[in-house]
């Protein structure tokens, strides 16, 4: 019997998680049970907006979920909703034969599930260091930062034997800008201005815009 095997994906598009994904930052909602969620968005703004390394504001938000545990992460977990148009745009995407990554800043615990709820495979995070059923306020193993999600996607890239040309990349935080100038397609969703201004291109409102981006990219020029 012949071995039918699925063809190779002709495109690849990675994309960040925490507001843009989902709608949510989601060490903000985990933070929301530790009862530091002011002290946490502070940080993440000023990381976003690129004023603060991004290993360093996270090795300063995470200490403050110690104790948080994983009943509650659940219960973050079960209040995540998707950007708008972002299922949508998923499902065209490997309609069409490409291949959908997720990079995230965020965590493997949350990133796992929303991934497999999309049919994703592929996809890189932070992991929370747990002790017992809680939270110790660390992460253990290499941090992923603002140089791993390029890293991350030139790798993907390789595993699927894509050429960068035909990659996408789109997020909204400034650690999100070298993965973006590194695709063919830089995609700046619901961005900060600090996005904005340095990102080829911008989508506002529903992911779906994105494709239409693609789409005119790779359209023969006159």
């Amino acid at each position: 019997m012949t071995e039918l095997r699925a063809a190779a994906p002709t495109r690849l598009v990675v994309m960040d998680v925490d507001s843009t994904l989902i709608q949510q930052e989601v060490i903000e909602q985990i933070a929301l049970h530790a009862g530091t969620m002011e002290q946490v968005a502070e940080v993440t703004e000023r990381a976003m907006r690129g004023e603060l390394d991004f290993t360093e504001s996270l090795t300063q938000r995470v200490a403050t979920l110690e104790g948080v545990t994983l009943d509650e992460l659940a219960q973050v977990r079960s209040q995540i909703q998707f950007s708008e148009g972002a299922r949508e745009f998923i499902a065209q995407c490997q309609s069409r034969g490409w291949e959908v990554a997720l990079v995230s800043g965020g965590f493997t615990e949350i990133v796992a599930g929303l991934a497999a709820e999309v049919g994703i495979s592929r996809f890189r995070a932070n992991t929370l260091e747990v002790s017992g059923n809680a939270l110790t306020g660390r992460t253990v193993g290499r941090i992923v930062d603002r140089a791993y999600k390029e890293i991350a996607l030139r790798e993907f890239a390789a595993e699927l034997g894509l050429d960068m040309s035909q990659t996408v990349a789109m997020g909204d935080g400034a650690n999100d800008l070298d993965m973006i100038h590194a695709a063919g397609v830089g995609i700046a969703f619901n961005a900060k201005p600090i996005v904005r201004e340095q990102a080829p291109y911008t989508v506002n409102g529903s992911m779906l815009g994105a494709l239409d981006i693609i789409d005119a990219h790779d359209a023969p020029q006159a």
